[in-house]
């Protein structure tokens, strides 16, 4: 007897591979979305602290604290870019163009001798990183340098919710 076609058997088995190979590819897809979405992050985040290094080379300071702390703040870009809410234009960072991602909001927080309750990144970050675990700099006299902390937080109902990465004008950074 001649059998030209597959046993329930062999397609059963077929399936099975067919479904573990699939699930094997969508673990390694999540995990390079996610790894794509933090690059992004870190590449903002330099990029943030580029633009902050070129705006006290042209004004002699950093700008003041921008935007909103936390997740979820996607207005925080355009508060960068305009220097705050309302607009200042002398704190402005127009050139910070994140993209259309919504996966993290950013902001900063600047240290100056008008706002000494700012801080900096102690020198080895703890990662993840918890903004509450930063070391406050108030105690230090008036006349420490200027800094900043350029943050970036993943937002909620992405696959980065919960990822809070920093770095400051010392390019110390937790990531």
């Amino acid at each position: 007897m001649d059998n030209k076609g597959f046993t329930l058997l062999e397609l059963l088995i077929t399936v099975a591979i067919i479904g573990i190979l699939a699930g094997a590819a969508t673990t390694a897809y999540v995990g390079l979305i996610k790894k794509a979405a933090r690059s992004e992050a870190y590449s903002n985040l330099e990029s943030i602290r580029l633009l902050e290094e070129q705006f006290y080379a042209e004004n002699g300071r950093f700008t003041v604290s921008l935007g909103i702390a936390g997740k979820d703040n996607m207005g925080n870009v355009q508060i960068i870019q305009e220097g705050g809410a309302p607009a200042d234009p002398t704190n402005a960072i127009p050139g910070f163009r994140p993209g259309n991602a919504a996966n993290f909001s950013y902001w900063i927080v600047a240290r100056t001798v008008a706002n000494p309750l700012g801080f900096s990144l102690p020198a080895t970050p703890a990662v993840p990183f918890n903004p509450a675990n930063v070391v406050a700099q108030s105690a230090g006299p008036p006349a420490d340098p200027p800094c900043f902390v350029a943050l970036a937080a993943g937002n909620t109902g992405t696959r980065v919710a919960g990822d809070v990465f920093a770095i400051d004008c010392n390019n110390v950074r937790n990531f």
